[in-house]
Parts: C-alpha cells; structure tokens; sequence
C-alpha cells in the first residue's frame, strides 16, 4: 500500500525555518512535488524534484527560500524552508508521480499525503 506522510509543520515568527519530511512507503516514485493551499484559494505549486537525477523546480515565491531534496536511503523528500513570510501560510502537501511526465499541475500527481499545517505569524 503506498502512503506519503508528512511531518514538519508547525507555528513559526517571519523570517524563521521549518524543515518539512514527506516519508514515502509501498515503493519509489520518479517525481515528487510540493504543493501548497491556504484558506480560500486553490492548490498551488511549490516544488518539485526529480528522484533518479535529482533535478529540481520551485515556484518564484519561493525560489531562493525553500530548498528541496531527497534522501534515498529513506525514501524521503524534504522541503527546507528559510525566511519564511505570512504568506507562506497554507496547509503543505507532498504529492508522488508515477509517470515521470508530472511537473507543476497539480492533476497529474498520482498519490498525496494527509498535509501539514505551515502557520507563519507576523
């Protein structure tokens, strides 16, 4: 059975850092991704890694902040986040591709964890 779980989240001041951990289990995927959604918006992209060649994408508000990575061993990606803002404020979501093809649309993600709450305070 495949599961992504989160962990990581939390309350933090602007301009602090949280480490997010998205732990996958049943089997490895080729893609992963970050996504994001705040209170009466919609889903967005955050970031995403490739697992074989570890290349990577992020969103613009967030590129020179956050950080993804990917720890083989564990079958586990990681979202560092530094000088975090009130706007970084959403429920984080990690998502799994199977296809390889996925990049910033949401839809084509096969497999995404429960979330975790990012609260950032001003």
């Amino acid at each position: 059975q495949v599961q992504l779980v989160e962990s990581g989240g939390g309350l933090v001041q602007a301009g602090g850092s949280l480490r997010l951990s998205c732990a996958a289990s049943g089997r490895t995927f080729r893609r992963y991704g970050w996504f994001r959604q705040a209170p009466n918006k919609e889903r967005e992209f955050v970031a995403r890694i490739n697992w074989s060649s570890g290349g990577k994408a992020y969103a613009d508000s967030v590129q020179g902040r956050f950080t993804i990575s990917r720890d083989n061993a564990k079958n586990t990606v990681y979202l560092q986040m530094n000088s975090l803002k009130p706007e970084d404020t959403a429920v984080y979501f990690c998502a799994a591709d199977s296809t390889g093809y996925a990049l910033s649309n949401a839809a084509a993600y096969d497999y995404w964890g429960q979330g975790t709450q990012v609260t950032v305070s001003s």
